[in-house]
């Protein structure tokens, strides 16, 4: 039972950037963790609950962090220059659960990943969406989008005239000389 986002509806980039909690079946998963380990269950879910409750999320255009914890605050940043991977890993309760953790990595030299987004609904729109701001896109409303697009490639066009016309004259004068 794969409960993904509908194909029919896309994920804008505001959507993503107003994430700041995970989905709710994340501590569903937490509370099922928990429970494979038997007798230890209360002692296993008590931080996995506190986690969950105090773990939020904030992406700006600048970069992305997490912070979580009540006596043991963690907080991590990292900006879209500092990411060098990103992954999406589901195990099959997370697929059941409709929900993916997107963990970004960077050249820290650690094995594991530097950040980890648990519970995220939208996990395929939130990998893309780190994938193009990693890569230097920038986020900008659809009109002016493409009046950006269409500016590059008339400055394109105009520099590619400007290097036929110069290899041309370089021809001539080649060609003059032999």
């Amino acid at each position: 039972m794969e409960t993904r986002a509908p194909a029919n509806r896309p994920v804008t980039d505001a959507q993503i950037m107003a994430i700041t909690r995970p989905d709710p079946n994340l501590l569903t998963l937490y509370a099922l963790t928990a429970l494979l380990t038997l007798i230890a269950a209360p002692i296993v879910f008590v931080p996995l609950y506190f986690k969950y409750h105090t773990l939020k999320y904030k992406l700006d255009g600048e970069g992305i962090s997490a912070s979580w914890g009540i006596l043991f605050k963690r907080e991590v940043h990292l900006t879209y220059k500092r990411i060098q991977d990103i992954h999406v890993k589901r195990n099959f309760v997370e697929r059941w659960l409709g929900i993916g953790t997107v963990e970004v990595q960077t050249a820290s030299g650690s094995s594991s990943s530097e950040l980890a987004f648990e519970g995220m609904r939208d996990f395929d729109a939130l990998r893309e969406f780190l994938y193009r701001r990693m890569r230097g896109h920038e986020l900008a409303p659809a009109g002016d989008k493409r009046a950006q697009v269409d500016e590059r490639e008339a400055d394109v066009v105009a520099l590619l005239r400007a290097i036929q016309a110069d290899l041309e004259a370089t021809r001539r004068a080649v060609e003059a000389k032999v």
